[in-house]
């Protein structure tokens, strides 16, 4: 038996006095109705209606059960119309999630522009590198970057995410510039252990495609140590571009290679279900959608985010 539904024909019957009118009003048989109540009874263990020729009425025990099923009854009514209304407009907690370097450079100024536009929104941001399962962790929306597995998740395409080779100028000054490819198999790198094939390079140009082995003084999975490490001469690394465009616009970083690029990845709003999409996440999705086109990493995203 449906609690909510067993509620609502009793508190019909005490309103109306009668089985048939309460039948009448919720498009029911008065058979029906009179099971619902006697089920209701039973599973109380407490007699809940007086029946006689003229009618029905509520029991002591029966009014006290009235009054509760009428304020639960409120609250399921107001619960829904609250969903409802979430779906027409960015409203509530919208928790977002991300990458690390990704999330703190790219999406905390997008964030941060896309609250003010929406005061009556509550974000929650959560960054992490691993994998995350969106419904495990109560994530409603995820920006992740590189191809996409088949999946029950909805997914929008945001746009791509460019990687170069960058050094220092200091550090080209004394180990001399790769002219070509090949050459980088004889200078330090510093590899980001996550993407861009490990100690294995792809880089491709107009002449076409080629794979470079290549090694150096520092491997990490956080590519502001990557970063940081080319900054201090180290060595030459491969970063995307939102990580590398600072620096390459204050001098401290210069582009190798200039001439052949590395794979890019792609970069997709991610959320729990293809249907029914909650209008925050839609809202979000519609507010990142052609902010990743172009050089976008060269644009400020409204707010910045301090390194």
């Amino acid at each position: 038996m449906d609690r909510l539904q067993a509620m609502e024909v009793f508190v019909r019957v005490v309103e109306t006095g009668s089985f048939s009118k309460a039948a009448a009003d919720l498009r029911t048989t008065q058979p029906t109705v009179t099971r619902q109540v006697a089920a209701l009874e039973q599973r109380l263990e407490a007699r809940l209606l007086n029946r006689n020729t003229r009618g029905v009425s509520a029991t002591e025990a029966g009014r006290l059960y009235y009054e509760q099923c009428r304020a639960i009854l409120r609250a399921a009514d107001e619960a829904d119309r609250g969903a409802g209304a979430g779906q027409g407009q960015a409203q509530g907690l919208l928790r977002i999630g991300s990458s690390v370097a990704f999330g703190r450079r790219v999406v905390v100024p997008l964030a941060l522009g896309f609250m003010e536009q929406h005061p009556q929104l509550r974000v929650d941001l959560s960054f992490e590198d691993r994998y995350t399962d969106l419904v495990a962790q109560g994530i409603d929306v995820a920006i992740r970057l590189g191809r996409l597995a088949d999946s029950s998740l909805g997914a929008r395409f945001l746009g791509m995410n460019p990687w170069l080779l960058a050094a220092s100028p200091r550090y080209l000054r004394e180990h001399g510039a790769p002219q070509v490819p090949a050459d980088l198999a004889g200078h330090a790198a510093l590899v980001y252990s996550s993407v861009q094939g490990d100690d294995v390079w792809r880089l491709r140009s107009a002449a076409g495609a080629v794979t470079v082995g290549v090694r150096g003084p520092l491997r990490s999975n956080n590519l502001s140590a990557i970063l940081a490490a080319a900054r201090a001469h180290l060595g030459i690394a491969a970063l995307p571009c939102y990580v590398a465009w600072e620096s390459l616009r204050t001098g401290a970083l210069v582009q190798v290679l200039p001439g052949h690029s590395l794979p890019e990845q792609e970069i997709h709003a991610v959320f729990p279900s293809p249907r029914l999409v909650p209008a925050k996440v839609e809202s979000l999705v519609g507010y990142l959608q052609g902010r990743f086109g172009g050089a976008w990493w060269e644009r400020p995203a409204g707010h910045s985010a301090p390194e």
